[in-house]
């Protein structure tokens, strides 16, 4: 059995904002992964959803836009070259995504599901449903309607590898097109993709994730945009002239990591379900409960990935994390804080005064014990 060191300290938590000069160490480095992410409620479907690719039922005149797609690093890259939203509905037994694609050229050639399709222009979900950061769910599809779907049991960063082999059989897309696929003499305006994704095909064990009213998802979208040259009439991915490799592609999001990885699930944006019909009621995201506790734990996390690259081990206390056992966090309200750790392996738990608790472990793992 491995050696280990336990560590309790309490934590005095004081009114201020969360990123104020007086907490701002604590952060140093870090920020851009503690920005605030988007947010979305999403209202039931009163009718039928089908699935065409284009956005027919009244129900999704009644729902709201998302907020336009930005790049993957958030503001530190210029404004996307071609607008991006989406729309979510939800009824008892699936969730649907309504995404517009502005877009000049609309191309693909992948033509057989679980290709590699984000090495064309496409659009992906992913999906996180207990908010975890493991056990979540990706899926893409191209303008052709070719379907790249995956399931991820944890990150690659936490030594995952994905699973192709994962299969959503009641997933279902269309495509619709404003303009022609794979035709370089014109100008095209836009492509629109319509999901359908089960609740039933979100199975990481033997019951899937189904919402209830108020739940909290962890999803995000990303649009894969490649710069491109047309040879002999077909569009093709510009090379590095010195290389010869594809030059980098652009990940617009909705919203924004702020690194440029879609597979850091705790960044996603989070969507909230009412079970209100769309357009009969407008509700207000509630913010989950003792979100900066819930950062913190984020923050020991990112800080003793640094600290094993560059010692080889993991930290067995805060202060050589550089951080302190007092911080200034919103609540006015005491938690404690538990840190197990060896060289190889970490855990830690937040305590808040109400009995909500936190723990993420070396290979990212969060869990909420919610009161």
């Amino acid at each position: 059995m491995m050696k280990k060191q336990f560590r309790i300290l309490s934590l005095i938590l004081l009114l201020s904002a969360p990123f104020s000069a007086s907490t701002q160490n604590l952060w140093e480095g870090l920020e851009h992964l503690f920005t605030p992410v988007r947010n979305y409620v999403i209202y039931q479907a009163a009718e039928p959803i089908v699935v065409d690719g284009k956005p027919d039922e009244a129900a999704w005149s009644k729902a709201s836009w998302t907020a336009e797609f930005v790049d993957i690093e958030g503001g530190l890259k210029p404004k996307p070259l071609h607008r991006t939203r989406v729309k979510m509905l939800w009824d008892a037994n699936n969730l649907y995504v309504f995404a517009e694609l502005e877009e000049p050229h609309v191309w693909a050639y992948y033509d057989t599901n679980d290709m590699i399709v984000y090495h064309e222009n496409d659009f992906e979900i992913f999906i996180d449903p207990d908010g975890n950061a493991h056990d979540y769910f990706e899926f893409e599809v191209n303008a052709r309607n070719t379907l790249f779907d995956l399931f991820m049991p944890r990150p690659y960063r936490d030594g995952a590898r994905p699973l192709v082999i994962y299969n959503a059989p009641g997933f279902e897309s269309a495509i619709a097109i404003d303009g022609t696929l794979n035709d370089a003499s014109d100008r095209d305006k836009k492509w629109t993709v319509e999901m359908k994704i089960p609740f039933s095909d979100l199975r990481s064990g033997v019951e899937s994730e189904v919402p209830e009213q108020g739940d909290h998802w962890r999803i995000n979208f990303s649009r894969v945009q490649w710069k491109t040259d047309v040879v002999d009439g077909r569009y093709v991915r510009r090379k590095n002239p010195e290389t010869g490799r594809p030059l980098p592609e652009y990940n617009w999001v909705w919203s924004a990591p702020g690194i440029i990885s879609m597979h850091a699930p705790e960044r996603y944006g989070i969507v909230q379900f009412s079970t209100h019909p769309v357009g009969t009621a407008k509700e207000v995201f509630q913010p989950e409960k003792h979100e900066q506790l819930r950062q913190y734990a984020w923050l020991i996390y990112y800080r003793q990935r640094n600290y094993q690259r560059e010692h080889g081990s993991y930290a067995d206390n805060l202060q050589q994390l550089g951080l302190n056992d007092r911080f200034t966090l919103d609540g006015n309200e005491a938690a404690k804080l538990e840190l197990e750790a060896s060289k190889w392996q970490f855990t830690v738990r937040l305590t808040a005064a109400d009995g909500t608790s936190f723990t993420i472990n070396d290979v990212g793992l969060f869990k909420t014990n919610q009161k």
